[in-house]
């Protein structure tokens, strides 16, 4: 039986529940971040979190008066959690070094600060690193830098006394902003586990077993594996037993996995013969969800169904199986491009594309066709296939996407890739993408364009506007 939740009753094991789901979804829990509500309910509950984090996860859960910081152990580098501008979209380079370079200006000064004496301070740092700068009297500069310190704003590091950002970033003459700042939130949001200075690689940066006080030994490596694959189902769409070394795979099929996962966090674990899930139908606890709203999610759906019924071809037209990259491959490629960026002699070598957003590392990956004995392989779509299906797709529905989408399908062919590699349901690689098996959860949708005279569609149909709608047929 699990342990997990121990001293907590039937009757509050779903308001316990949800302070778990609340500190995974939201790392860093202030007087007004997410919401006001929520650091009582994390405080409530803080000493059994503290246990069940740790235990379960190996995560760290530090609690003062106005601030809850949950520290993660990081066993891989993923790219589906990026900051968001404004306007909800990913940080560039630029803007995640604003950012980091204005909390390192916030400690300099004392409890207020001008945006304007701010941004000049970050100037002064950006200037010394090569393709960077920061120039006031450019819009997007002041934009890049207005996203940073909204960032901070939104978490309460940052609270605004008087003035807009907003008017600043379009005419810094005539416009000004004054912020209060709070110490004890600067010190939440930047709580690394290592000597930053000392890393030679970000690779540095993951397995934190020893940055989070846990011990060595046979007993130890065991629990130690045990988290690492809770940890797996957790933070991922899905745990495929493909990327399990032999430990792992032997954790990943107990029986306890499951039990304590769905314990601790109201969720259900689901398994099949490729892996297992943690089912977050609720959006509970997922920060990523699909299908859901907006032109990429309803193109990436559409664009998955055409995969997946295109898998299903046997004979003479079945698709070419290809070995994917291993998950140490992948960590491997993406190690290298951000390891690419480190400082060189005082400078940072890529930020010449300071302006553009990373992309996956993954497509860079080639896939080695000859493989091994045993070895999975997956069917292989090409780029110029996933091409002519978005312009099919653009073709019927684009009535209901967004104009500048519709008016340049290369970009949306990459998000919408994006994002089906970001929920586990395919592999981007050189020349195309690997199908992978949780892509035929998504066989058979069907969709049709929102018009105001048409009637209500069935349940089964996607509306395209805000809605998407996934046939449930399996």
């Amino acid at each position: 039986m699990s342990r997990v939740a121990e001293g907590v009753s039937p009757f509050e094991l779903a308001d316990y529940q949800k302070a778990v789901r609340l500190v995974l979804r939201h790392p860093l829990v202030t007087s007004g971040y997410p919401d006001r509500a929520a650091l009582a309910t994390v405080r409530r509950w803080a000493d059994q979190l503290r246990t069940d984090l740790m235990e379960v996860l190996g995560y760290r859960l530090v609690t003062t008066a106005d601030t809850a910081r949950l520290q993660r152990a990081q066993d891989g580098l993923d790219a589906t959690r990026p900051a968001l501008t404004r306007a909800g979209r990913p940080f560039d380079r630029r803007r995640y070094a604003y950012l980091v370079l204005t909390l390192a200006a916030l400690g300099r000064h004392g409890a207020q600060v001008a945006l304007g004496e701010l941004a000049d301070a970050v100037a002064a740092d950006a200037v010394r690193i090569d393709g960077l700068g920061l120039d006031t009297a450019r819009k997007p500069d002041r934009d890049a830098f207005v996203d940073a310190v909204t960032w901070l704003t939104e978490r309460g590091a940052l609270t605004l006394a008087d003035g807009s950002a907003t008017a600043w970033a379009g005419d810094p003459e005539r416009a000004e902003a004054l912020y209060d700042i709070d110490r004890e939130i600067l010190l939440a949001v930047h709580h690394p586990t290592r000597v930053l200075q000392h890393l030679t690689s970000v690779t540095s940066l993951l397995d934190s077993s020893g940055a989070l006080g846990l011990f060595a030994g046979r007993a130890a490596q065991r629990r130690d594996q045990a988290r690492r694959a809770r940890r797996l189902m957790l933070e991922n769409p899905v745990a495929y037993y493909t990327d399990a070394d032999a430990e792992l795979l032997g954790q990943l099929r107990a029986p306890a996995l499951a039990e304590d996962l769905e314990r601790l966090t109201g969720l259900t674990v689901e398994r099949r013969a490729e892996g297992v899930a943690l089912v977050d139908t609720s959006g509970r606890l997922s920060d990523l969800r699909f299908p859901g709203g907006g032109t990429v999610a309803q193109a990436a759906l559409l664009l998955a169904a055409r995969i997946s019924a295109v898998v299903q071809r046997s004979g003479r037209h079945a698709l070419e199986l290809l070995p994917a990259p291993t998950a140490a491959e992948r960590l491997a490629a993406r190690a290298r491009r951000i390891d690419g960026a480190l400082p060189s002699r005082g400078t940072l070598s890529e930020l010449t594309q300071l302006a553009k957003p990373d992309e996956e590392s993954a497509d860079e990956t080639v896939v080695d066709a000859d493989h091994e004995p045993g070895e999975t392989r997956y069917p292989f779509v090409t780029d110029s296939w996933l091409r002519g299906r978005l312009k099919e797709i653009i073709g019927e529905y684009g009535a209901g996407f967004a104009a500048d989408l519709r008016g340049d399908p290369d970009r949306l062919l990459d998000q919408a890739l994006d994002l089906l590699g970001a929920m586990s349901l395919i592999v981007r690689v050189d020349g195309g993408a690997l199908a992978l098996p949780l892509l035929a959860r998504y066989r058979g949708v069907t969709a049709r364009v929102k018009t105001r005279t048409a009637p209500q569609p069935p349940a089964q149909t996607a509306l395209f506007d805000d809605e998407t709608a996934k046939d449930p047929t399996p």
